[in-house]
């Protein structure tokens, strides 16, 4: 069994290359969004990013910083498939993965403002949100030296495989294939 696992800015192409990877290579995918969507929903509370980022903090301050990634990784365990994971957020969580083995850590990144269109096109119930709360919230995502709050800084310097997105959908496709044979995925 194999984990990628994906981290990056708000709207850089996390979803894009989950998508080109389980599309085209034998990989399921497993997402911090829906783990913290669906412990939302099971308490009745609102979904937004702000109330993803406090579930996924507080469970982190409960139980250990990789505790999200933790669970996820036990779920592909028993599933025995090549996994790819989305939305690593702390280096916690890079950190226990490293630890369990078969693991490569991708990030991807894009100009804010190409980030902030995608997000507006994509529509999700986390992106209905003004550019400068848009910036807001990645300021508060990007550093922390709380081990349990999100530090994209960090996990995306402890990527193995770094994407810039700012061209095409087919320009990042070709990239994370390339990686993916150079690898041998």
């Amino acid at each position: 069994m194999f984990i990628i696992g994906i981290t990056g800015t708000i709207g850089a192409g996390k979803g894009t290359i989950v998508d080109y990877i389980t599309s085209n290579f034998d990989f399921q995918h497993l997402s911090v969004r829906q783990f913290l969507i669906d412990k939302l929903s099971a308490e009745n509370r609102a979904i937004n990013r702000d109330t993803m980022v406090e579930m996924a903090n507080s469970l982190r301050e409960k139980y250990s910083p990789s505790y999200i990634i933790d669970c996820l990784y036990e779920q592909a365990l028993k599933s025995k498939k090549n996994t790819i994971i989305e939305s690593i957020r702390t280096p916690g969580e890079v950190y226990s993965l490293k630890e369990k083995g078969e693991f490569m850590l991708f990030s991807v990144d894009a100009d804010p403002k190409i980030r902030y269109d995608r997000i507006v096109l994509r529509n999700s119930e986390t992106d209905h949100i003004a550019y400068e709360v848009f910036l807001e919230n990645e300021k508060r995502e990007m550093s922390s030296d709380n081990p349990n709050h999100q530090n994209l800084k960090k996990c995306i310097e402890l990527s193995d495989y770094k994407f810039n997105n700012d061209g095409s959908i087919e320009d990042l496709h070709q990239r994370v294939k390339e990686v993916l044979l150079e690898i041998k995925i």
